[in-house]
């Protein structure tokens, strides 16, 4: 075999991960999924085309769409979710996965989103190469156990900070994996599509934090594009280009200083991780997830209007998500990060979507007279790298929420966990109302019923080309 004779030949190379890991996702099969993991694979697919079609007439969607019409040539074969075009599957997977974070409304792992790789790309080569449902739910799955390993192999070190944090870089490993998967890649093309996963691979750069731009919500569609082109060019024939993970000079030497390898197989086939992730019930911030929680819930129980809200306490508030500024709000990033843009949005509109995020909000006077009552509390903020760090343990901070109203009345809630987290999962019934909310742009009543029967029953489906028809 020309893998191992490379890795004899090189005295770089002395283990065999790659191999582990590429045989793993070469020959996972349907049937090797337990039933709990075949729902939670079903739920992401669906809540993330929700997602996707949730920021549809936005002009950051509009962009996202002439951009995947413009990629790629070839057979014209992939679904453009929110749009309906056939394009490209290289442009579907681009415009999809920018799409799918574009709301920030997608899933949130350990140490990322997985789905805005993991599920665009999948779709887009299930559609192109007329893979049956069972196959697209093998391959998100194989998607989800390797992006998360590889992620967790590169996590920085605490006394880093938010230095190494490369969400959008990791991101790759997935995208991969998904789409080999779908071109049926034995073990040894799979280890050589994996080695574009370094080459494609972004330097974990913290620009889109500094900025808070929205060019953020593109890397998620380049990489969803960049691991269906590796799939596709290794479907093609390449020589050598094996062992990727086994080579000490690949990413995990230049992201992190503690790099641990032994993630890359870590019970690979036994725990499945897609079961840790986080299903986002609010369209914003993992970290302001909960504060959503807690603040909806106060405010729908005592039935407080914004006219009567004095100020809202938070406590402990989240770190570098408390963003207010008199003169509104630059970006979609910019208010998906900020706690007083989403109490004041929902205090406005208690139903989450697109409303929330239309230009004119951003800076609308009664919306930020609104924001600006919102206050941190007394305890000290939290520090999300901390937080990341014990989701990963299975620990979550609580929190505290008090809205004060002008009349003199207090009013708290308490909460420990968000809806959507892995100890406090959403059901079926409550996927459906948010499948229900986030379809409103694109249709509602008896076809988002049937779209959404017919995605949770995906298994069922010879070819995913019969789903187009309740992707727009």
């Amino acid at each position: 075999m020309g893998n191992n004779k490379f890795r004899l030949a090189s005295n770089a190379v002395t283990t065999n991960v790659t191999e582990q890991v590429a045989s793993f996702a070469s020959g996972l099969k349907y049937e090797d999924l337990p039933r709990e993991v075949v729902e939670r694979a079903k739920m992401i697919i669906l809540l993330t085309i929700g997602a996707a079609v949730s920021a549809k007439g936005l002009p950051a969607s509009d962009n996202a769409c002439n951009m995947g019409k413009n990629m790629g040539g070839g057979e014209l074969n992939a679904t453009l979710w929110s749009d309906g075009s056939k394009i490209s599957m290289a442009g579907a997977a681009f415009a999809n996965g920018m799409l799918s974070d574009l709301m920030d409304w997608e899933d949130c792992s350990w140490t990322g989103h997985p789905s805005s790789g993991v599920v665009p790309a999948a779709w887009a080569v299930g559609e192109g190469l007329r893979r049956g449902g069972k196959d697209v739910i093998t391959a998100v799955v194989a998607g989800y156990e390797i992006y998360q390993r590889a992620a967790m192999v590169v996590q920085p070190p605490a006394y880093w900070g938010a230095r190494g944090w490369g969400l959008t870089s990791w991101q790759i490993w997935g995208s991969v994996a998904a789409a080999a998967k779908l071109y049926n890649l034995d073990a040894e093309k799979m280890n050589q599509a994996m080695g574009f996963g370094a080459t494609c691979c972004s330097i974990p750069g913290r620009l889109h934090h500094i900025t808070l731009s929205d060019a953020y919500h593109n890397e998620f569609g380049f990489r969803a594009m960049d691991g269906v082109m590796a799939a596709m060019i290794t479907d093609l024939g390449i020589c050598n280009f094996m062992d990727v993970l086994d080579d000490p000079y690949s990413h995990h030497a230049h992201m992190t200083v503690e790099p641990r390898p032994e993630w890359y197989t870590r019970d690979l086939g036994k725990w499945w991780l897609i079961m840790e992730t986080l299903i986002k019930h609010w369209p914003t911030n993992m970290w302001i997830e909960l504060p959503m929680d807690a603040f909806a819930a106060v405010v729908t129980e005592n039935d407080i209007k914004a006219e009567q809200v004095e100020s809202i306490v938070i406590d402990p508030p989240p770190k570098n998500r408390m963003y207010y500024d008199p003169d509104g709000y630059s970006s979609l990033v910019h208010a998906q990060y900020s706690v007083p843009f989403m109490y004041a949005a929902y205090l406005l509109n208690h139903e989450p979507g697109r409303d929330w995020y239309e230009r004119s909000r951003l800076n609308n006077p009664e919306l930020l007279a609104l924001a600006a009552r919102v206050r941190p509390g007394v305890l000290e903020p939290l520090d999300l790298s901390k937080a990341f760090r014990d989701f990963q343990k299975g620990e979550f901070d609580g929190i505290s929420v008090t809205v004060h109203t002008k009349d003199g009345r207090s009013f708290t809630k308490e909460q420990a966990l968000p809806l959507g987290h892995p100890g406090n999962m959403l059901t079926r019934e409550d996927a459906f109302e948010q499948f229900r909310t986030q379809m409103i742009p694109a249709y509602a009543g008896k076809k988002v019923e049937q779209a959404f029967e017919a995605l949770m029953s995906l298994e069922d489906c010879e070819d995913i080309n019969e789903l187009s028809k309740f992707l727009y």
